[in-house]
């Protein structure tokens, strides 16, 4: 009798361990929680969107998925409840952003990265020339938005030979109204079109397509993007950033916050996953890095977040408590 009850403790102790080794590596049962994330049109925000979703299936019992839309209709989203989480919310575009945090109409959770930069880009070769490439240099004074005064001929409009085209930010951008401040300040509208590129897309597309052929192009861009990882930009010098002068085009633009917001709906139901978010932190070289990788290897924003969460194992580190890291990299070792 003693040897049957030995043994049925023992096997009672085994399942136990067993059960408790496989409860360690899954997430938490039940239902998913389903996370709605802004897809608000450009690639960084897809990748981080990406990351997010798959720490979320492997840690949180999250299933994630994106809703695409422009800036303002996914961030009204957000406040109406209809997306969840936004990894990257551009603040400076967005006029009512501060009075609705301070109103409660979302929850901010943290900074993705705030060391972005934003502005008028030109190739290095327009300037320095590219001996391998077989380039002269084109504009050799050419340092500052000031300086394109000089050089209409260089970007010459192909719809307009009389004067220099500037590929302008994009249209519902706040930061549009800024560089058409610019453009003006600088009396670049005497010798120059401002050209609305209509779309992210359109832009990049544009800039690398100049890039490819060699060819001139002065265009407004930001940072990260997977041009700024893989291509040799310049971003033309402007006078030093003062809070009161930037909205009417006459300084450079400021480092930006891209903070991280969730709905209160979301935050109130998936406090543990927001606990995460709130730490998930990266940079513009990072995201670049990132973009970049994508670019060179077809690979989708899923891939492209597996990619990086093992060539940066340290993030998981950084962003999760140790239980929900190991969950992690155990998927990752799948």
């Amino acid at each position: 009798m003693k040897k049957k009850i030995i043994i049925l403790l023992l096997c009672t102790l085994i399942v136990t361990m067993i059960l408790g080794a496989c409860s360690a590596k899954t997430p938490s049962g039940g239902e998913p929680i389903k996370a709605v994330f802004a897809d608000a049109g450009w690639d960084s925000i897809r990748f981080h969107n990406a990351v997010a979703t798959y720490i979320g299936r492997a840690a949180y019992n999250i299933a994630g998925e994106d809703i695409p839309g422009t800036t303002p209709i996914t961030y009204n989203g957000m406040i109406a409840g209809d997306v969840d989480v936004y990894m990257e919310v551009w603040v400076d575009n967005l006029p009512k952003y501060y009075g609705d945090l301070e109103t409660g109409k979302f929850r901010e959770l943290g900074i993705n990265f705030d060391d972005n930069k934003q502005g008028f880009y030109v190739p290095r070769y327009v300037i320095e020339g590219d001996a391998e490439r077989g380039i002269e240099p084109m504009a050799p004074d050419l340092k500052s938005v000031e300086d394109l005064k000089k050089y209409s001929d260089v970007f010459a409009d192909p719809d307009d030979k009389s004067k220099g085209r500037i590929y302008g930010a994009i249209s519902g951008w706040e930061v549009d109204t800024v560089m058409r401040n610019k453009y003006k300040f600088y009396g670049l509208d005497e010798n120059y079109n401002y050209f609305d590129p209509g779309s992210e897309a359109a832009s990049v597309a544009v800039i690398a397509s100049s890039y490819e052929k060699g060819e001139p192009i002065v265009s407004y861009h930001w940072d990260p993007t997977w041009l700024t990882g893989k291509l040799d930009l310049v971003i033309l010098e402007d006078a030093p950033y003062e809070e009161e002068l930037y909205p009417l085009g006459q300084t450079e633009c400021p480092s930006m916050n891209i903070t991280i917001c969730v709905s209160n709906d979301f935050y109130e139901k998936a406090p543990e996953y927001c606990e995460f978010l709130s730490k998930y932190r990266t940079s513009s070289a990072l995201t670049a890095e990132a973009l970049s990788y994508i670019q060179d290897t077809n690979a989708s924003m899923a891939e492209a977040a597996n990619w990086f969460l093992k060539e940066h194992g340290e993030l998981i580190n950084d962003w999760l408590p140790e239980d929900k890291a190991e969950l992690v990299r155990s998927k990752l070792n799948e």
